[in-house]
């Protein structure tokens, strides 16, 4: 069944070459906006910059391999929704954001997605599932695509990682990774 809330997060805004998008991914969790838009000449937030240190607010990135034609950068950032938990019951909420832009030579459009999301007692959950927020975004070289979604654990830390399987104009079909990043309750890791 789906809440009045996810049917109206469900929106498109376009203005220029921005387009904005939101729906939820592996949870009910109220995302944020999402953008396609023209990343040549921008440079990513410091938010969206790659990180080593974990916790709320990081960022992380994983590019695609050394393959010039076949680059892929993901970016996530990721928070604790503490307004949609309930930490009696054991449920905490998170929401992420990814940055997905084609540092390549070559256009491809993300076919499908894979998480593997684990939380502090070891559950596992994998989800797969075709594109993201209802897209299936095509990426010219320079161009990134913006989405966030959201996730709930039965703990108040855990992790997420995945990929996204690509398919390039060339015909390569490729996995862009997405490294591991923390979801945390603030005040819990250092």
């Amino acid at each position: 069944m789906q809440r009045a809330w996810m049917r109206e997060s469900y929106r498109i805004a376009i203005s220029g070459s921005f387009r904005a998008r939101s729906n939820d991914d592996t949870a009910r969790i109220r995302p944020a906006t999402a953008s396609h838009a023209d990343m040549t000449d921008t440079t990513p937030p410091k938010s969206r910059a790659p990180a080593t240190a974990l916790g709320n607010n990081q960022a992380r990135d994983a590019s695609h391999g050394a393959d010039p034609l076949h680059k892929i950068r993901v970016d996530v950032s990721a928070n604790y929704v503490g307004e949609q938990s309930k930490p009696d019951e054991g449920h905490y909420a998170f929401s992420y954001t990814i940055t997905i832009r084609n540092e390549g030579q070559v256009p491809a459009r993300l076919l499908t997605r894979h998480w593997v999301i684990t939380d502090a007692n070891g559950k596992v959950k994998e989800v797969r599932g075709e594109g993201v927020v209802g897209e299936q975004p095509y990426l010219l070289p320079g161009q990134g695509f913006r989405y966030s979604s959201g996730a709930v654990l039965e703990t108040p830390v855990g992790a997420m990682q995945g990929s996204y399987q690509m398919l390039a104009d060339d015909g390569a079909h490729f996995d862009a990774p997405i490294a591991p990043f923390t979801l945390a309750m603030p005040g819990l890791l250092h």
